[in-house]
């Protein structure tokens, strides 16, 4: 059987292991041992869009664990943190990233010479609490290649994930994708952050929609390419029923530091760089920026 550690056990990573321990030996490194002593005594929960309880073991030890796939699922603002965790643990694995944004591959490789899978996710759900995820969006994890690895890795994972009921998809370029979800992201998680709307109507429609369909036309220009148009992906999420709230949004209801620098630093960044003007994406990180100094 296949062994898969889930380094983070947010709302994500608990997606990914409490659904993967129904088809392989699951292990989770978390950040506090209450939190692994919950998980362990308890198991892990998933209610919503599945519902099911599956028994895994946690440590805040990454020596304690083994695993042959290493899912590094981690918000980016702790990324740093937990790439340094890794550095020499696990040398047999093959570690998958899927932070939002761009560049979450590079900081793990400077980590380590493993074996690296890129993929990016479009699922949600929300953390009632350290033993309990509620699954919200079945939506799609797409994996690719990225050092070390091949179209044919990115496919076996992808088919390990649907084996585990969930929806995935491998790519020979990972990029593409990469861009269409940094869009999506950036201008959606952006927008909600600082108008307290979750994703529903208003981003589709006059006047917020507007808005929304420009910004996400500036990051398509400084886009090299997009698998998906992330319009498209904007509208039809907002016709799924049920309002979505993003991360940043719930960050900055809880007055926590957001991945503003990940996701919307990156796509200015990016743009930057090509000589591709965007000043209403930049507008938009800097008031997120500004949102983040106004909790003190």
């Amino acid at each position: 059987m296949t062994r898969v550690c889930v380094a983070g056990a947010g709302t994500i990573g608990s997606l990914f292991a409490a659904h993967l321990a129904r088809v392989a030996e699951v292990s989770v490194l978390v950040r506090r041992a209450e939190h692994a002593r919950a998980l362990n005594e308890h198991g892990l929960r998933v209610s919503g869009r599945a519902d099911f309880t599956v028994r895994l073991r946690a440590s805040t030890d990454p020596g304690e664990l083994d695993a042959d796939l290493v899912i590094v699922a981690c918000k980016g603002n702790d990324l740093e943190a937990v790439a340094e965790r890794l550095t020499g643990q696990f040398r047999e694995a093959t570690v998958m990233t899927t932070q939002n944004g761009l560049g979450a591959e590079e900081i793990v490789a400077s980590r380590g010479d493993w074996p690296l899978l890129s993929s990016v996710t479009f699922m949600s759900g929300t953390k009632h609490g350290d033993t309990h995820v509620e699954y919200i969006l079945d939506t799609a994890t797409w994996v690719g290649p990225y050092r070390a690895t091949t179209v044919d890795d990115a496919r076996t994972v992808a088919g390990l994930l649907v084996e585990a009921g969930l929806k995935a998809e491998a790519f020979d370029d990972l990029r593409p994708a990469q861009w269409s979800k940094l869009i999506f992201n950036a201008t959606v998680n952006g927008v909600a952050a600082l108008t307290g709307l979750p994703h529903d109507p208003h981003f589709a429609e006059p006047p917020l929609g507007d808005l929304v369909h420009a910004l996400i036309d500036e990051g398509k220009s400084a886009a090299p390419a997009c698998a998906d148009d992330p319009w498209e992906m904007n509208v039809l999420a907002t016709q799924r029923g049920h309002a979505h709230r993003p991360s940043m949004l719930e960050d900055v209801e809880a007055g926590r530091p957001t991945e503003v620098e990940l996701i919307n630093g990156s796509l200015v960044r990016e743009a930057r760089q090509r000589g591709v003007p965007v000043p209403l994406q930049e507008a938009l990180y800097a008031l997120v920026k500004g949102k983040e100094a106004s909790y003190s």
